[in-house]
């Protein structure tokens, strides 16, 4: 693969780690759409364009620079099947969600209630299916790649939100913790800058977790990053308004 494909494909990667489209993209570097789509199609980015997209995305070129070699050859996703396989067996899941974490196998064996034949038979069990590779000694190495993601409506992510509940369910006043709700009407630019600062915050998290990995693990603290941000409304206002959904998105239509 040449250098200017290789560095298109780092940068795709890196804009569906942001969640960024490129029509959100043309709009904050100022090209249309198309001609965001012909310059990545075509391989054509020059270094004052390439500067003005990692600007857009709230991204450093060091971590373009590490993404060209972390990524190679690695997987950004499961398929729907994959991940159902995954979610369908508690210790599969356990395991696989201890490996995203980098604990080694005694750890994983030491905090879980796994046997040590179970682990390695669910570590084998992760090869197969293409999550990592299984080394002599139990040592592994992931297949995912740092900007890996689960399927946004897939097995993983509504598992996941059926434990929402149960996330949610607590003060958040410790050390480390934070919840925050604010209900705001914006420009669709702003929305579209905002879902690309989310994805950037994720991304910053998936990196330091990376960083951090090298630390004795009773200095590697667990924390469950919740982001989300969508068009909502309480139900106690939903429930006390004049106009159904589809008859409110006309009527604001016309008020632009």
């Amino acid at each position: 693969m040449k250098i200017s494909e290789t560095l298109v494909t780092a940068l795709k990667r890196e804009l569906r780690a942001r969640g960024m489209t490129y029509r959100q993209l043309a709009q904050s570097i100022g090209l249309s759409e198309a001609s965001v789509k012909r310059m990545f199609s075509h391989h054509s980015i020059d270094l004052r364009r390439l500067d003005a997209i990692l600007d857009a995305m709230g991204a450093e070129p060091d971590s373009l620079l590490r993404a060209l070699g972390e990524n190679n050859g690695r997987i950004e996703s499961m398929s729907w099947e994959q991940e159902a396989e995954i979610v369908s067996d508690a210790g599969l899941f356990i395991v696989a969600v201890c490996s995203l974490s980098l604990l080694s196998f005694d750890q994983m064996i030491s905090i879980y209630r796994l046997s040590a034949a179970d682990c390695v038979r669910h570590l084998i069990r992760l090869e197969k299916i293409g999550f990592l590779d299984l080394h002599p000694n139990n040592r592994y190495r992931l297949r995912v790649s740092r900007t890996f993601r689960w399927l946004p409506d897939g097995p993983i992510m509504r598992y996941f939100r059926a434990q929402a509940a149960d996330f949610l369910d607590h003060a958040f006043t410790a050390p480390g913790e934070f919840m925050g709700v604010v209900n705001v009407r914006v420009s669709n630019e702003a929305r579209l800058a905002l879902q690309a600062r989310l994805a950037a915050l994720l991304d910053e998290y998936s990196k330091q977790h990376v960083a951090d990995s090298r630390l004795p693990l009773g200095k590697r603290h667990t924390i469950s990053v919740l982001v989300g941000a969508r068009s909502w409304e309480p139900i106690a206002m939903r429930e006390r308004r004049r106009l159904n959904d589809d008859t409110l998105k006309r009527w604001l239509r016309k008020q632009t």
